[in-house]
């Protein structure tokens, strides 16, 4: 394994590397969304939970504050410092406790990690769109799709992580002799 208080060319370069990806992709999926009653359903949080389970905190914040705050810029600015908060917070949650609490039960740490973030996300969105909006009502309108959007990012992003083995292949790969 790497010594991280000195990492290597290769582990830096491969960090930046995912994690520019992984930001990309945050951002792309924060550019459409899937209509449904009312608005859209917009499944960047799937890449949120992924990043957030896979990386440290900081990365984690890149691809989920960053690139959210990137993703509304480009394509709709009013909730860009709201999303740069709210997902921020999200993924450093998951990061942290994906990493560094139960380390003997990670399945189940990463679980209450997108637990714990899918609350972060629906309460930081619903107060922000409470107060960009100058409406509780609109946040009140809004509040079914936005725990749709956590609960499909927290399950989908578990299920690529622990099920389809995304963990086990990016510690892999992470950590082999060149």
């Amino acid at each position: 394994m790497q010594n991280p208080s000195k990492p290597s060319a290769k582990y830096t370069t491969y960090w930046l590397c995912v994690t520019a990806l992984f930001m990309a992709m945050n951002i792309a999926l924060s550019s459409f969304g899937l209509p449904v009653p009312g608005g859209h359903l917009y499944m960047n949080d799937i890449v949120i939970c992924t990043a957030a389970i896979l990386l440290d905190p900081l990365a984690a914040f890149m691809v989920g504050g960053v690139g959210a705050f990137l993703g509304d810029f480009f394509f709709y600015p009013a909730p860009m410092f709201v999303s740069l908060v709210t997902h921020g917070l999200q993924a450093v949650v998951i990061s942290v406790f994906s990493r560094y609490v139960l380390k003997k039960h990670p399945v189940l740490s990463s679980g209450l990690g997108v637990t714990i973030g899918a609350v972060i996300m629906v309460v930081g969105y619903s107060l922000g769109r409470a107060y960009l909006y100058s409406t509780p009502e609109y946040a009140l309108i809004k509040l079914p799709y936005q725990i749709l959007q956590a609960v499909v990012g927290a399950v989908v992003g578990m299920i690529l992580c622990w099920k389809c083995r995304l963990v086990e292949l990016f510690n892999k790969k992470l950590f082999e002799k060149s």
